[in-house]
């Protein structure tokens, strides 16, 4: 083998050996990347999480919220009513005050405009 064959090999065998390094440096960098990708979406989907029930948290109450807390405050009154029939309290002063205020309040529409269902 002459010295042209023999360096022309040894530049061969040094261009291969790096287009290997240079296809494994590849794959690891693509990996690395996926890997970030990965981490970046967990974390957007976190934060739209806590974005979304921060304003969950804090929007006004609608008048849908306020009929069905009314129609639940109904329903505690006469809940609480019956409770005091069988005590034998037969809806005493507080209770007959807080029904009164909660019948009138209902009546004349409330704060939030909402009708008292019959």
């Amino acid at each position: 083998m002459d010295v042209p064959d023999a360096v022309r090999d040894a530049v061969d065998r040094t261009v291969q050996a790096t287009i290997g390094s240079a296809q494994l440096t590849r794959g690891r960098a693509q990996e690395a990347v996926d890997e970030l990708v990965r981490t970046a979406e967990a974390g957007a989907g976190a934060v739209r999480e806590a974005v979304v029930g921060a304003f969950e948290e804090r929007r006004p109450a609608t008048s849908e919220d306020i009929k069905e807390l009314q129609a639940e405050l109904r329903r505690i009154s006469r809940r609480l009513g019956a409770i005091e029939r069988r005590l034998g309290d037969g809806g005493g002063e507080s209770s007959r005050s807080m029904g009164g205020a909660w019948s009138a309040t209902a009546r004349s529409g409330g704060s939030g405009g909402a009708r008292r269902a019959s």
